[in-house]
């Protein structure tokens, strides 16, 4: 019989495919991550998941085992988060923000649900800038935020990825990588990368704008925006260049700015984002219903 730490090690594993961000979600040690999957992997006799040193992913039994628990997992959550509803009540005010229009999008979805698991909870929806999300997390302005991962940071949980999209290349039209299909990681030791405020994690920033390539190249740093408008109109004004997410091609088409894919870069992701002091009945309710609504991180091309 799993014990539930185990269950919730390896679904959590499964989702993240990252050590270090399971144990942020479940608020243990890496180790404590790594001991008990391996644990399980003895009980069960065969490897739940392949990992290298650059990866971690499901192996065959691992992904039917995920397939087949996950759904039931859902249901014991979900029923003994309503029999905590109806002893203490889930109501009163919700109050959660969002950055960027995808985003506001998939919050409407998920605030759809939530509203229709828990009718007598209001929910209140805020637009903010990306250097805003953790400053109004912490001074209490917001519950929880849909927005870019990774903000790694004491304090803030992470909450499962609900969308990875295709990392590509904002460039100015006139520029050179603008005339080819596909551009490398290793390009941007090539040209300056604007940057984003120094106040946002340093996981986020590390992520968007690295300051050397896988190789070890330096990558120029050019001059940080405070909104992704302002990004777009340095870049077409022949600034630098930046990366960006795939839905940018939709949502903020320009005609002094083109959008080029990398061919050998992780996706972006995209998930919830709230205080781990403030993790109320409200907010995990929320992020359920969030995962529900996805089931599984799609990749947005």
């Amino acid at each position: 019989m799993l014990e539930r730490h185990e269950l919730e090690a390896f679904l959590t594993l499964a989702e993240e495919l990252h050590f270090g961000r399971t144990a942020e979600r479940l608020r243990v040690s890496t180790a404590r991550v790594s001991q008990t999957i391996a644990k399980l992997e003895r009980r069960i006799g065969v490897p739940l998941f392949n990992r290298t040193s650059r990866r971690v992913e499901l192996s065959p039994v691992g992904r039917r085992m995920y397939e087949e628990m996950r759904p039931a997992w859902s249901r014991i959550t979900d029923a003994f988060e309503r029999a905590i509803d109806t002893g203490r009540g889930l109501t009163g005010l919700l109050r959660v923000a969002f950055n960027g229009p995808a985003a506001g999008q998939l919050l409407v979805g998920a605030t759809q649900a939530f509203r229709t698991r828990h009718p007598d909870c209001e929910v209140r929806i805020r637009e903010a800038r990306l250097p805003e999300v953790l400053p109004w997390l912490r001074g209490g302005e917001v519950d929880v935020a849909l927005t870019c991962h990774p903000m790694r940071e004491e304090g803030v949980v992470m909450g499962p990825v609900l969308v990875r999209e295709a990392r590509m290349l904002a460039v100015p039209a006139g520029h050179p990588f603008a005339r080819r299909t596909t551009v490398s990681v290793e390009d941007l030791a090539r040209v300056t990368v604007l940057r984003i405020p120094e106040t946002l994690p340093e996981s986020l920033r590390q992520d968007r704008a690295p300051l050397r390539t896988p190789a070890g190249r330096p990558i120029t740093p050019g001059p940080s925006a405070m909104t992704f408008n302002e990004m777009l109109t340095l870049v077409g004004a022949g600034e630098g260049v930046f990366p960006v997410g795939a839905h940018a091609r939709r949502y903020f088409a320009r005609p002094d700015v083109v959008y080029v894919p990398f061919e050998d870069a992780a996706p972006m992701e995209w998930g919830l984002v709230w205080l781990a002091d403030g993790a109320t009945a409200r907010v995990r309710a929320f992020s359920e219903a969030a995962r529900g609504l996805v089931q599984e991180p799609a990749l947005v091309a």
